[in-house]
């Protein structure tokens, strides 16, 4: 049964998602179904306060919802807010990559012996995959993979697990009503 007033706000990924009783990665509970529609209530750093249409509630990696399309804004609410834009990330994507490649080249020209090559690479990490309009790149900035279609950019997935702090420049807590936070 259906709590009253629950609106989604957000689903979980296609592959499900863990679950905690509290913002403690200690603290595990069951894992949240795929697709399952869910009401960010709360955030914590990474971390998500989510109620489920039952009533049960959870904490999660919040940076892995999938936010649920918003009704468009009426007319004279102002300009849409700008999505993030995929070129600065594709740009490092690109500058990595170009490093990376200069250091084989070298090695293959044998100027560089594997200790230089590994000396040079040290710490260089690149992540793209590419189909159609498609476009998966990975962030080392932040560490997550990020899903881009051309024209935004959001996150896909992760590489490591929710901080109880927040990002420099971001709320710790952040309370997210159906209305909007």
């Amino acid at each position: 049964m259906a709590t009253p007033g629950f609106r989604p706000t957000h689903v979980v990924p296609q592959h499900g998602l863990s679950a905690w009783e509290t913002p403690d990665p200690e603290r595990p509970t069951v894992a949240l179904d795929a697709l399952l529609p869910v009401q960010l209530v709360e955030r914590r750093g990474d971390w998500g306060h989510v109620l489920c249409a039952n009533g049960w509630s959870a904490w999660v990696d919040a940076r892995c919802l999938v936010a649920v399309p918003q009704d468009p804004p009426t007319a004279g609410t102002g300009p849409l807010a700008r999505t993030a834009d995929p070129r600065p990330l594709l740009a490092r994507v690109e500058r990595a990559l170009a490093g990376y490649r200069a250091a084989v080249e070298e090695l293959a020209a044998g100027g560089l012996d594997g200790e230089g090559f590994h000396a040079r690479t040290y710490g260089v990490r690149v992540g793209i995959v590419v189909d159609g309009e498609s476009v998966w790149l990975y962030d080392t900035e932040h560490e997550r993979w990020v899903y881009a279609d051309g024209a935004r950019m959001s996150t896909y997935a992760p590489d490591d697990t929710p901080h109880a702090r927040a990002e420099p420049g971001h709320a710790p807590t952040q309370v997210v009503t159906p209305d909007g936070p």
